[in-house]
């Protein structure tokens, strides 16, 4: 069973930088988009990103369009998220997700496998 883990996150200041990762156990899920979500407290789960599965195309989120990078490396069997220019209302857990499509993907129905979050918290 492909599994999803994510790393990176923590406490950063206004305007800080943090990158997170994201390892997949299979190697057969380099064929696949994947995506960022994150959710914050008493709010939806909302898209920050996706990249496809070459890393070659990536959509974001309008919030954090700019600001945060997304990648992937299929040797690596990880995707990234370079995050620039943080702000409080940055702050949330973050999720790494796999989605059952090549191309970059927004909606939540497009993803099926789901890493447990890493927590981001930028203060202001």
């Amino acid at each position: 069973q492909v599994q999803l883990v994510e790393s990176g996150g923590g406490l950063v200041q206004t305007g800080g930088s943090l990158r997170l990762s994201c390892a997949y156990s299979s190697r057969t899920y380099g064929q696949y988009a994947m995506g960022w979500f994150r959710q914050a407290p008493g709010k939806e789960r909302e898209f920050v990103a996706s990249t496809a599965w070459n890393g070659g195309l990536a959509e974001y989120g309008d919030s954090v369009w700019g600001r945060f990078t997304i990648s992937k490396d299929n040797d690596e069997n990880k995707i990234y998220l370079q995050m620039n220019s943080l702000k409080p209302e940055d702050t949330a857990i973050y999720y790494c997700a796999g989605s059952t499509t090549s191309l970059p993907v927004r909606d939540t129905d497009q993803y099926h496998l789901w890493g447990q979050g890493t927590q981001v918290t930028v203060s202001s």
